[in-house]
């Protein structure tokens, strides 16, 4: 082989320790495209899975250490990094090759927790979290929220997984109509493949990949969506739903020299959720209940502060702030009332601008309703029974939002 030229036999073979390592994974390894380019540092990916690869990074790297970046990389594609950093940057108006950068390090950090070990190599200059102080087993938006630029070491700033770990083009980019790229339909096919897989023997993936494989079969309620028309509805009472800051001053203050006038913020609702723990629920759907709760905690920007969850059968166990979804105590397991649910969540101080509760539906309701917005989950149980059929005593009230877990469809 001569000098600069792609040694296509290491990369493979690295590829092929990777899926050995990480049968669960194979799918989408096999399913990354190759690309050559003298342009990238290391290894990094596009949104749609090329993977362009330096060859002088191939030549100086054993294949152990290759098969982690493998990994590494393809991590990115299935857990979404592109597309949840553009809505981060649309959300929190975060713009510019350095907040990018920091995108791209906070995916790294939730992916390099619990990928390395067990027969994969560590790759030189893979960073963790706790080196920097920051807890373990976290998502990309909380991690972006815990650190800045400025306190990393120098070396780290070279770091670039390509616009597949953070939503922006890159130079080197084929772009949605170049050669080697995979469409929505073949991406969603890998995801669906993988997920299935680690499904199928779940003591062989970590926790976090075993939380994402649950999330890709089962699709949390888009619970922006539903949490918005709360926003909207506080905002819209007296003195409520924002508060003024000096940080972004009023328009009107253009109109009024010399004098600066606040502009209001909106801020975003705080919710209770109930969580059905009667023995007619099932610990798969206690399982999607949790990955509702933490769905919504997404959908309020990582405000964990204001989330609260209580369990709640015949009787409603102590409201608990959310720390971590799977940490969550669920107690119970008799009889279904989730009045008494409703009536802690309501007695709690601050209140809550939005109760959720999920649950199978059967249990007597609240008479009125309450004096925030509701939203009722019902785990989606149409290839047994449903709730409709079963008991139509018990179904939500007409002054609940509906919408079934586990589900496309939306209630009413």
């Amino acid at each position: 082989m001569t000098a600069g030229e792609w040694d296509r036999d290491k990369l493979f073979a690295a590829r092929l320790h990777a899926a050995r390592a990480r049968p669960y994974l194979a799918t989408a390894l096999f399913a990354l495209r190759p690309v050559e380019s003298r342009r990238v540092p290391t290894m990094a990916v596009d949104r749609h899975w090329r993977c362009y690869v330096s060859p002088a990074f191939v030549a100086a790297t054993p294949v152990e250490e290759l098969a982690g970046v493998w990994v590494h990389e393809v991590a990115h594609l299935l857990r979404d990094h592109h597309g949840r950093g553009d809505r981060v940057a649309g959300e929190r108006g975060l713009t510019g090759r350095g907040e990018r950068l920091r995108m791209n390090i906070a995916a790294d950090l939730e992916i390099n927790d619990d990928v390395y070990g067990d027969g994969l190599a560590t790759p030189e200059g893979v960073l963790h979290p706790k080196p920097l102080g920051l807890p373990e087993g976290q998502l990309m938006e909380d991690y972006l929220r815990r650190f800045q630029l400025g306190a990393l070491p120098q070396h780290l700033l070279w770091l670039d997984c390509g616009s597949g770990a953070d939503g922006l083009e890159r130079e080197w980019d084929l772009g949605p109509d170049g050669a080697h790229g995979l469409s929505d339909q073949e991406r969603d096919a890998v995801r669906f493949r993988v997920a299935q897989g680690i499904n199928g023997a779940p003591g062989d993936a970590p926790l976090g990949w075993r939380r994402w494989a649950e999330e890709a079969f089962h699709p949390p309620q888009p619970w922006r969506e539903l949490l918005g028309a709360a926003i909207r509805a506080a905002a819209a009472g007296g003195g409520a739903g924002g508060d003024y800051t000096y940080g972004r001053p009023a328009r009107r203050s253009t109109a009024l020299p010399g004098v600066v006038l606040p502009s209001l913020r909106r801020t975003p609702p705080r919710v209770s959720v109930i969580i059905d723990t009667s023995g007619s629920v099932s610990d798969a759907e206690l399982g999607s209940a949790l990955l509702e709760v933490a769905a919504i905690s997404r959908a309020l920007g990582g405000r964990r502060d204001l989330v609260s969850v209580l369990s709640c059968d015949a009787a409603a166990d102590v409201a608990r702030s959310l720390c971590r979804a799977e940490g969550i105590p669920l107690v119970g397991g008799g009889g279904t009332d989730l009045r008494a649910g409703f009536g802690r969540a309501l007695g709690a101080r601050p209140a809550p601008d939005v109760v959720v509760a999920l649950t199978d539906g059967q249990t007597p309701w609240p008479e009125a309703s309450p004096p925030c917005r509701t939203v009722v989950g019902l785990f989606d149980r149409r290839t047994s029974r449903s709730w409709r059929g079963h008991d139509p005593a018990c179904a939500p009230p007409g002054w609940a939002r509906t919408v079934v877990i586990g589900s496309a469809d939306a209630g009413r």
